[in-house]
């Protein structure tokens, strides 16, 4: 089995295979599309990037030809899988030696995991699953075409700022399963979005990642929020920014109750997806003795276990794989 990274000899191949692709990162592609050929190619030339591309050939044989492509976002734990290709080939040998590879390529810079949204009905779940990817959480995407509106818009919702860090930190943490905060920690250094306040207290906050394609939106909404479909419906018709782009709503499996409202509102759903997840590597600190030199008065010198962590807070030597 060969692996080795994307060139220009694979791009016939990723022509032919652009309908026969699965794509495993949802938000990516809703809002800046699929760029199967653009974005190989990019990762040919510019890796610093974060985003690589490898191909998996059995001795020259097409049959078993597999493209794959990963992302990683400079300083994140995560890593995103972007596309497999093609679907036909996900059960050959070749996939465990190509996201094998990919995995490196993300380790490397710092990434603890690496994340898949998948549609569950597909092959791509099945091969996943048997290569040690793990559902953490499941969800459904929306999507709404209403028209933007230019009326302006209640003082409920506002632009989210560093002074609700806290509270929002606080929704997060009371609404998201703690299997699912080990796998995606709150976001606080690029929170983007929009929060509702009944007088100083954030009921709900509203991520967002605006693309030329859409808008992904994914809704945080404490239960006790009042008339919540005529506040959501009256968020999304005013977004900032908003022009004619279709709005997809995210929504987890622990935020099911939201689902009515979103129906209520228009937005049309998609098939369920599996978020799944693979650990990469764990911190684990490394233990090395030195000698201590003898103290004056004729002490005999004792070796002591000494605990050394590495800056990044796991040896890069003994990482724990799992």
């Amino acid at each position: 089995m060969n692996i080795r990274p994307f060139d220009w000899r694979d791009l016939p191949a990723l022509h032919r295979y652009r309908k026969k692709s699965v794509y495993l990162h949802s938000s990516l592609r809703l809002t800046r599309g699929v760029r199967l050929l653009s974005g190989a190619i990019l990762s040919s030339f510019a890796s610093p990037t974060g985003t690589f591309t490898s191909v998996s050939l059995n001795n020259g044989d097409t049959e078993d030809e597999l493209i794959g492509q990963i992302t990683h976002p400079s300083g994140s734990q995560l890593a995103y899988l972007t596309f497999l290709t093609p679907d036909r080939a996900l059960g050959s040998d070749g996939l465990s030696g190509l996201l094998e590879q990919l995995s490196v390529h993300v380790t490397e810079r710092g990434a603890f995991r690496v994340l898949a949204d998948v549609d569950e009905q597909t092959n791509a779940y099945s091969a996943l699953r048997m290569h040690r990817f793990a559902i953490y959480a499941r969800q459904r995407i929306w999507r709404l075409s209403v028209p933007a509106s230019n009326e302006i818009g209640s003082m409920s919702w506002q632009t989210v700022n560093g002074q609700d860090l806290i509270p929002v930190q606080s929704l997060y943490t009371n609404l998201v399963p703690g299997l699912v905060q080990q796998v995606e920690p709150f976001p606080e250094e690029r929170l983007q979005g929009l929060v509702y306040r009944q007088g100083t207290e954030v009921l709900a906050f509203v991520e967002l990642a605006y693309g030329p394609l859409g808008i992904w939106a994914q809704p945080f909404v404490h239960p006790d929020v009042e008339i919540v479909a005529n506040e959501l419906f009256e968020l999304l018709r005013n977004l900032p920014d908003r022009r004619s782009r279709p709005i997809y709503l995210c929504v987890r499996s622990y935020q099911s109750w939201l689902e009515s409202v979103v129906e209520e509102i228009g937005a049309k759903p998609s098939s369920r997806q599996a978020v799944m997840v693979k650990h990469l590597a764990a911190p684990q600190k490394a233990v090395r003795s030195f000698t201590v030199p003898a103290l004056e008065g004729g002490q005999a010198e004792v070796t002591t276990p000494i605990v050394r962590a590495d800056p990044l807070g796991f040896d890069t030597k003994k990482m724990e794989r799992y």
